[in-house]
């Protein structure tokens, strides 16, 4: 039995999406048979795996600065005979050189490519080839939340840190792009990913209540629940298909 609290061994992706989902993203994505995809923020890139996966002619890089996530990505592409046709690089994803793909993902990253979204989403349009699209993972408010509950979220929320769906895609389109295809995170998708976020987590604290890592890990999780239970049903998460336009 591991005595250290483990890390995110019970999801898949890290972020609200659901397999069904994620395979009609993966349908939608390749229909466009790119040959070059670029993951920004990938973590362990599982849905780019599976992009190439369905597209064996493409080849994909995947940039991050978590280096444990980025392990586990190199050996998801090893086991799943991919590990040829990926490049998983640790770095920033404004200082890494790459040339424009025909896809480019970006969930829950845009900040990677600038501190404000339309700076950010101009960044992506430059990093995307003619013809190619680009897969925008984007928080939105569901509605206004009330000071309260900025106030039970992250430090410093602030009803700034998001648009509404509208104005996120009406941004999209200042950018340089015209939306294909606009859906959004489920509850569902958000209650499983946040449980399976803290699960073993939780298991390890219920198992070791005296070990020396269990108070500091009981107050980050706890801090992270209350947090995520403040949002839920307030912060949305938009998957925006997004066509660069000539």
């Amino acid at each position: 039995m591991t005595t250290t609290p483990p890390r995110h061994t019970r999801l898949t992706f890290h972020g609200p999406l659901s397999e069904t989902r994620a395979d009609q993203l993966v349908t939608r994505l390749s229909a466009n048979t790119p040959t070059s995809v670029l993951d920004i923020g990938c973590g362990w890139a599982e849905l780019m795996l599976r992009v190439l996966a369905a597209t064996p002619d493409a080849t994909g890089t995947g940039m991050d600065i978590d280096t444990e996530a980025l392990a586990r990505g190199r050996q998801a592409a090893t086991a799943r005979g991919l590990a040829d046709r990926v490049r998983l690089v640790e770095g920033s994803a404004t200082e890494t050189p790459h040339d424009p793909a025909d896809l480019v993902l970006c969930l829950g990253a845009s900040q990677a490519l600038g501190d404000r979204l339309p700076e950010a989403l101009k960044e992506l349009r430059l990093r995307v080839a003619d013809g190619g699209r680009v897969l925008l993972g984007e928080g939105f408010w569901q509605r206004t939340p009330t000071p309260a509950e900025l106030s039970g979220m992250w430090p410093d929320a602030a009803v700034t840190d998001h648009p509404d769906l509208a104005s996120l895609v009406d941004l999209a389109i200042e950018a340089g792009f015209r939306p294909e295809w606009t859906e959004t995170a489920s509850l569902d998708e958000w209650e499983e990913f946040e449980s399976a976020y803290l699960a073993d987590v939780e298991v390890w604290l219920a198992g070791h209540p005296g070990h020396p890592l269990a108070a500091e890990t009981r107050e980050r999780a706890d801090r992270h629940r209350a947090r995520w239970l403040t949002y839920r049903g307030v912060l949305g998460l938009a998957y925006l298909t997004l066509v660069p336009a000539a």
